[in-house]
């Protein structure tokens, strides 16, 4: 007797094997979807999720394995043969046109046209409005699409999926720039979709959100997938340790320092609407907090400290010295170091090598005569590579083949070779797996305990919570309360104060 169509999952991929040049990305990696099913795949950085996803996307070939769609095997030999299938990929950075409209940008590549061949505006248009309709949303679809917000465009991004007939969607890492309100509403709209009948694959490293928007889990673990469970039968203690393949006692890891005296001082700090007569302390040994919803001004603070930009109003003091800060030049010479929340753009050149971007800011240490000594760049580069744990095949590895975890080292390496003693970590851990996370926490545990001082932005406030001593919360602009007694605090306390 025949399998029943009912029990055939709308995506199969059986044993797919993926390798790059002295690398195995993926050692045969099967797994199913259901139509109207949330599958999580969850691992650290470096464990195939993305290799995976691009594979299924048609931008990978498989060295082997096969897919199948409705128990019929496909094979794709670009995103154009996915797309044709009804697969379609939602990448953490956006394919979209900026200067195009929300209904151009559905519709590139797919035109709808008249008879004579010309591209049929209205009818585009009138299809667009029908698919926001059919999400429950409200988007001007003339409104070219670097007019819209993140949350917009991701729609935009969900729309041209509904356009191509997309039967599997797969949304990799969907709320890393959200709002918490936009995240509910994104979630909304999964939960239609899901009803409709499409299957969702869902990449991200927010545990949390896991538990409200999936119904299954796939665990990634150095190309294999070690391990499949319904939500119900998971903890966040039980899926941190099948991603890492370990027990983990605690998330966060324990430190007990001496705080000293003050060394950063910012009064009444202010440029326009962004940041308006804020004031932080900061002092040795102290890890201090900055928090607050996206869009409150926090990365607009530390840029104006860091002097990336420049501020209206205000005093910045470093160990009871006012600092004349113009320029980045200044921050740094005055011992001041700054992880971006961006690393990818801001903090690295993803074409050069990580011993190049190391050595960037260490330029004028490292060089004699006009010329750069090589070698004292790569000695002092190996030194960070072993005291931090980079992995890397080796120095001129170029910095966008690094996992996330690792190109966060590398910037803070070249930081801690400037010798800064006040560090200010934007977002440290976005887009890093639990794993690298425990890395990066215990590198910051170790930089206080040595008498440095770090000011933190961060979004999560389990992290929040877990790594501060004390925390400042903004709301537009304005500092709106400080939380001192962080062991006693709690997430609605803060948030108490972030929608002040």
């Amino acid at each position: 007797m025949s399998e029943s169509k009912a029990s055939v999952p709308l995506l199969a991929m059986h044993g797919v094997v993926k390798s790059f040049p002295g690398v195995k990305a993926l050692r045969g990696v099967s797994l199913t979807l259901q139509s109207g099913e949330v599958l999580a795949v969850l691992g650290e950085n470096g464990a195939g999720k993305s290799t995976l996803m691009k594979v299924l996307g048609g931008a990978h070939a498989a060295d082997a394995g096969t897919l199948e769609i409705d128990g019929q095997v496909v094979y794709f030999q670009s995103p154009r043969d996915a797309s044709a299938a009804g697969i379609a990929v939602i990448y953490q950075e956006f394919n979209l046109v900026p200067g195009l409209t929300a209904s151009e940008n559905i519709f590139l590549g797919q035109e709808i046209t008249t008879p004579g061949g010309l591209i049929d505006i209205s009818s585009e248009r009138l299809k667009a409005k029908e698919l926001f309709k059919r999400l429950g949303i409200d988007i001007n679809v003339d409104i070219p699409c670097r007019q819209l917000t993140t949350s917009q465009q991701q729609l935009v991004e969900i729309a041209k999926a509904l356009a191509f007939d997309a039967r599997i969607l797969v949304m990799d890492e969907p709320t890393a720039a959200l709002t918490t309100r936009e995240v509910e509403h994104l979630f909304k709209i999964i939960g239609e979709l899901k009803k409709q009948g499409l299957g969702i694959i869902y990449v991200s490293h927010r545990l949390d959100e896991i538990f409200t928007i999936a119904d299954r889990v796939a665990f990634l673990r150095d190309g294999e997938n070690v391990g499949e469970s319904l939500i119900e039968s998971l903890t966040r203690k039980t899926m941190i340790e099948r991603m890492v393949g370990r027990e983990l006692k605690d998330e966060f890891p324990q430190r007990s320092v001496t705080i000293g005296e003050r060394r950063l001082s910012v009064k009444k700090l202010s440029k326009g609407v962004k940041v308006k007569d804020v004031s932080i302390e900061i002092r040795r040994g102290e890890i201090v907090a900055l928090t607050g919803l996206v869009g409150a001004g926090r990365t607009e603070t530390v840029r104006l400290i860091f002097g990336a930009d420049r501020r209206e109003s205000g005093v910045i003091q470093l160990d009871g010295k006012t600092l004349i800060i113009r320029s980045p030049r200044d921050a740094i010479e005055a011992g001041i170091g700054l992880l971006t929340e961006d690393r990818k753009l801001q903090g690295l050149v993803l074409g050069h090598s990580v011993n190049d971007n190391f050595g960037l800011p260490n330029l004028d240490r490292m060089s004699r005569g006009g010329f750069l000594k090589k070698r004292l760049e790569r000695q002092e580069f190996q030194h960070y590579v072993s005291a931090l744990k980079i992995k890397t095949a080796n120095p001129e590895q170029r910095a966008s083949h690094l996992s996330g975890g690792n190109q966060q080292k590398v910037v803070l390496a070249k930081w801690l070779a400037r010798h800064c003693e006040v560090l200010i970590f934007d977002e440290p851990t976005r887009g890093i797996d639990v794993g690298a996370k425990f890395e990066i926490y215990t590198l910051m545990n170790e930089l206080v305990t040595q008498g440095k001082s770090i000011l933190m932005i961060s979004s999560e406030l389990s992290e929040v919570l877990g790594m501060a001593d004390r925390i400042i919360v903004m709301h537009e602009g304005r500092v709106t309360g400080e939380i001192q007694d962080v062991r006693n605090a709690t997430q609605e306390q803060i948030m108490e104060l972030a929608v002040a």
